[in-house]
């Protein structure tokens, strides 16, 4: 009878884990077009995964450092949230577990098979195909597949209905078409670096016209990174900037709309960087945290508290006086910066806890990188990893769709990464034979 019932959770957890890996390949279209069943995607993920943990009895991933973290950094959200009175936040703080057992989920069960990650791999290629298509569509014809112009503010949709192609074609195209460039550069020879430039040509150009400048700067940042880490990419990647730099000097011809946004509008913000929308809302987030460091305002306090008149003021401490920054117009849904979201949510002390569940998320990947001799997949998903989490960049919210999906699940890709290069490592395999010996 034992022997029955283990027979049949291994059948069991063996289905749940093919749909689970059936269904993280649908994540780059769920979430380009539908976020509410992306959203409901990653909650059954995470749900199968601790029944799965159960009927297996593996629990080991609840011990992974960062893990931890993240369990102490949800308590201090939520005991933030209690102490604000607002029970909806409360509940959704504790709601904020999903994301971590997603992560969870994605590193130690769904994409532990290379060959499910290279499938994965292809489904973002094929989306970043099909946003690059439609976003040189759009400025051809002027409007979209759907009828959509461009953007008030002057930015491509490509073939989406809101402003959100610059994410996605940053994500899937890194993701999904940049190993293909890494492994035409490192063939070494004429043909494979002319390949992997025009590839990089096209997507600079793409990112250009979409005219989104911080999915454009990310793109360009992670090529730099792995330019550093791959030689063989340097001359792609400095062929790519260059014609980039052709390409803005000729937008104001070609696409002066892109002119307006990537440089007039960029240098505009740059210079009055206090009355920008970035910079108001830089100014706010600092305000409140000034009036509460320690506990800061719960989940969501942000938006909550921000039309509150008493945070109305600058900082004159870095320079910034009281003045039109510091009105109405410096509130949004979020601070628009994953570490500031996280500091109005539970203080200075919960932002200290996310920068150590940052590290201890990062730690793994930087020894995989070091150790060098990694394939192009292995190596993309763990430099994406340092890009998506880099402090100095507008982010979008990381506790709603499509940012949660994009992100949560490229650090699962990475760290899954990892736990095979880390299985790959003779010293590793040494290290384990010597124990199992003994």
């Amino acid at each position: 009878m034992p022997d029955i019932i283990s027979d049949r959770r291994l059948s069991c957890t063996a289905w749940m884990k093919r749909l689970a890996v059936w269904g993280t390949f649908t994540f780059p279209l769920l979430l380009c077009y539908a976020l509410a069943p992306s959203e409901i995607l990653m909650c059954l993920i995470a749900g199968a995964f601790v029944v799965r943990s159960a009927l297996c009895w593996e629990w080991g991933w609840l011990r992974q450092p960062w893990f931890v973290f993240s369990l102490i950094l949800g308590i201090d959200i939520v005991l933030a949230s209690a102490y604000v009175g607002s029970g909806h936040a409360v509940l959704q703080s504790v709601l904020l577990v999903r994301y971590p057992v997603f992560v969870a989920a994605m590193a130690c069960w769904v994409l532990t098979d290379p060959q499910d990650r290279r499938r994965l791999r292809v489904a973002y290629a094929i989306v970043a195909v099909w946003i690059v298509a439609g976003s040189w569509q759009q400025y051809i014809c002027g409007r979209n597949l759907m009828g959509y112009g461009r953007w008030e503010d002057g930015a491509l949709l490509g073939p989406l209905w809101a402003p959100r192609a610059g994410q996605a074609l940053f994500m899937t195209a890194f993701t999904g078409l940049m190993p293909a460039i890494l492994s035409l550069a490192q063939r070494r020879n004429r043909s494979g670096l002319v390949y992997a430039g025009c590839i990089l040509v096209l997507l600079v150009l793409t990112f250009l016209l979409i005219s989104q400048r911080m999915p454009t700067l990310l793109f360009l940042f992670g090529t730099l990174c792995l330019a550093l880490l791959v030689r063989s990419l340097r001359v792609p990647f400095i062929l790519a900037c260059l014609v980039g730099v052709a390409g803005i000097a000729l937008s104001p011809v070609v696409a002066p709309q892109a002119y307006n946004k990537l440089v007039i509008s960029f240098e505009h913000q740059m210079h009055h960087f206090a009355d920008s929308p970035y910079g108001m809302l830089f100014i706010r987030a600092m305000v409140m945290l000034k009036d509460h460091p320690w506990i800061g305002f719960g989940y969501d306090g942000f938006r909550i508290n921000c039309p509150n008149p008493a945070y109305f003021h600058g900082l004159p401490a870095l320079g910034i006086p009281d003045g039109p920054h510091g009105g109405a117009p410096g509130c949004n849904l979020h601070p628009h910066n994953y570490y500031l979201q996280v500091a109005t949510m539970a203080g200075w002390p919960g932002c200290a806890l996310f920068c150590l569940v940052v590290a201890c998320l990062l730690r793994p990947m930087a020894a995989v990188l070091r150790r060098g001799h990694m394939t192009a997949g292995q190596m993309v998903p763990c430099v994406l990893a340092f890009v998506i989490v880099w402090p100095l960049q507008s982010t979008s919210s990381f506790s709603t769709q499509p940012t949660a999906g994009w992100v949560f699940l490229a650090l699962g890709w990475a760290l899954a990464v990892c736990h095979q290069a880390e299985g790959d490592d003779p010293a590793m395999e040494r290290a384990g034979h010597g124990k199992s010996s003994a």
